[in-house]
């Protein structure tokens, strides 16, 4: 916390003495830490790739956001290793085929240039990235020659090892999720009930989405296969922090869909096998089966590959070597299902023993299979709504990230993003009013504070005082919440302290004629070094801002780093403001 310089003193001890028990007790300690990170794979993050049938809005840019503050974050406790951040697009599918159709006209042979259609709408999505100063890795496309090849090579393995037949398949299809559910996941809308003259209509329980009944001979997946390892992998963490799936809530749901409990009074299997194909004939916008001319493969199961193909991922590069498996995935509620039960379940087929001897082994056993492995976390966030209604086109109630940090200014908006939407349980309503204040916040907690200690007067008369420096013990609060992926509690301890160091340096005074001059010195020394604290801290959410701040402050490359502030905890807070040429710059 930060300590009013009138009220506490900090009594040096043996600060030489500290320094040589430091460097000498350190020395092993870094060669033993070097031999570690040379072994350490890659930190993997991955984002959701997006549907480009439309432009992006502001649920985009969120996920983006969040994406790159772990990424940056990650770089910043740890240097020495690679951090890779995969974001894209996701550009198969009966969706983009229709909305091509719609937006681009057939040529002279009747036929309609999807691909180009997709290229121009997924380099919208690059320029946002670019815009919002996203620092990914990756920007992968499921049109990609290169994921074309992860696919048909999984596909290919699978079908080999027994988990992939042919089958008739009935259920309710979404074209809008692109997904088949099940009876139990659909229901009958208030609406179509209450006009008994009216076709009924139904939708699915999970994202609203119209569904219709569609029967087609396809080819299934054996996902009821994994359903014992599954539960077993989302039940292995007690303490709700370390979840599987964060927050709490949502680790729960998953194990909900996979609990026997629920299938007891049902007709359906808990876990069925799920549809892999579309006939050509429905769907020609995708990759083909293998060997199969005649069906196109699942939207989903393409898609969901792109985690692995996007970071190099093939038949002969072992996982962990590029960086596979992802440590941290960042998803919306909506696609739940598909990241923590489809995806697991495939890459279990994968490393796992063929079909006919799966039963022999126990689920731990399967869990614990080599290359390519599970991923670490999946942190599952709520929506952005406005005014408590779901975004939609239809409505014109979209948020346009572009014109918002045209009109705010990137920093701004990723800040209001982080600072409003960092706690991820529930939907958050979006309000320009509040982005308002968030923006006056941040400009006055930062900004103005920075102009108020390098002003000339408090410089001037600081010359003139010499005493001990008070200092600030904040990063390990804000490591302790990152790594809890408590995005918003992180950012809240930082402006805590900013609040707080305003509030001094405002009741000090220290621009008052009748302000002691050594008060005066310890209070910007005190200010100074907050900045520099406050500023690395939330490096990873305003980027560009914080460039500004610590130019400012005139600190080089190596007072910038992480470890340089979370040393001070451990010596006792002992480390000075060493003069240096601090300029007054307006951040904002």
């Amino acid at each position: 916390m930060l300590v009013s310089p009138l009220r506490h003193r900090v009594l040096l001890r043996s600060p030489c003495l500290n320094r040589f028990r430091r460097r000498s007790s350190t020395t092993t300690k870094t060669k033993s830490l070097n031999n570690e990170l040379t072994n350490l794979k890659p930190y993997y993050i991955t984002t959701p790739i997006f549907y480009p049938n439309a432009v992006p809005h502001i649920g985009h840019l969120y996920t983006l956001v969040l994406g790159d503050i772990f990424a940056r974050y990650r770089r910043l406790v740890e240097p020495e290793r690679e951090v890779k951040l995969l974001v894209g697009t996701d550009e198969h599918g009966l969706k983009i085929q229709q909305a091509a159709t719609k937006a681009a006209p057939a040529g002279k042979d009747g036929a309609v240039d999807v691909k180009r259609f997709c290229d121009e709408l997924s380099q919208v999505f690059q320029n946002l990235s670019h815009k919002a100063d996203i620092s990914y890795t990756t920007f992968a496309r499921t049109t990609q020659d290169r994921h074309r090849a992860v696919v048909e090579h999984v596909w290919r393995t699978l079908n080999e090892k027994g988990y992939i037949y042919k089958g008739e398949y009935e259920g309710w299809y979404s074209i809008t999720d692109e997904c088949f559910y099940t009876s139990k996941q659909v229901a009958q809308t208030p609406e179509s009930l209450a006009d008994s003259n009216s076709e009924p209509v139904y939708v699915s329980k999970e994202t609203g989405s119209r569904v219709e009944w569609s029967k087609e001979h396809n080819y299934m997946f054996r996902l009821s296969a994994f359903r014992d390892a599954l539960l077993l992998h989302y039940s292995k963490n007690d303490k709700p922090s370390r979840a599987t799936v964060f927050p709490p809530q949502y680790n729960s749901v998953v194990t909900q869909m996979l609990s026997a409990d629920l299938a007891s009074s049902s007709e359906e299997p808990l876990l069925a096998d799920i549809s892999i194909s579309r006939p050509r004939s429905r769907l020609t916008w995708g990759i083909q089966v293998p060997d199969d001319p005649e069906h196109t493969v699942y939207v989903w199961f393409d898609a969901l590959l792109i985690y692995l193909s996007g970071v190099g991922y093939s038949k002969t590069t072992p996982g962990a070597a590029i960086g596979w498996p992802a440590d941290l995935q960042i998803i919306g509620k909506d696609i739940l299902r598909f990241h923590a039960v489809y995806l697991p379940a495939i890459l279990l087929a994968l490393s796992g023993p063929r079909y006919s001897e799966l039963a022999k082994g126990s689920p731990s056993k399967l869990l614990d299979s080599p290359s390519p492995g599970l991923p670490g976390r999946l942190l599952t966030h709520a929506h952005w709504t406005v005014s408590q209604a779901k975004m939609s086109k239809s409505v014109g109630n979209v948020v346009d990230p572009v014109e918002s940090m045209d009109k705010y200014g990137v920093d701004i908006v990723r800040f209001y993003l982080a600072r409003v939407g960092g706690r991820f349980r529930d939907d958050v309503d979006w309000s320009f009013e509040q982005l308002e204040k968030h923006s006056k916040e941040l400009q006055s907690l930062v900004g103005n504070y920075l102009l108020r200690v390098a002003s000339a007067r408090i410089t001037a008369t600081a010359a003139k005082g010499r005493e001990q420096l008070s200092t600030v013990t904040l990063p390990s609060k804000v490591k302790q919440n990152m790594d809890n992926l408590e995005v918003a509690e992180a950012l809240i301890a930082t402006l805590d302290v900013l609040k707080l160091a305003n509030k001094v340096i405002t009741d000090i005074a220290p621009w008052a004629k009748t302000c002691d001059p050594a008060v005066v010195y310890e209070t910007r020394q005190t200010a100074l070094f907050t900045l520099r604290v406050a500023g690395i801290c939330l490096r990873p959410f305003i980027p560009s801002t914080v460039e500004k701040l610590l130019d400012a402050l005139g600190l080089e490359a190596s007072e910038r780093t992480w470890d340089s502030i979370a040393a001070l905890s451990k010596d006792g807070g002992e480390e000075r403001w060493k003069e240096r040429d601090v300029q007054g710059v307006r951040l904002f």
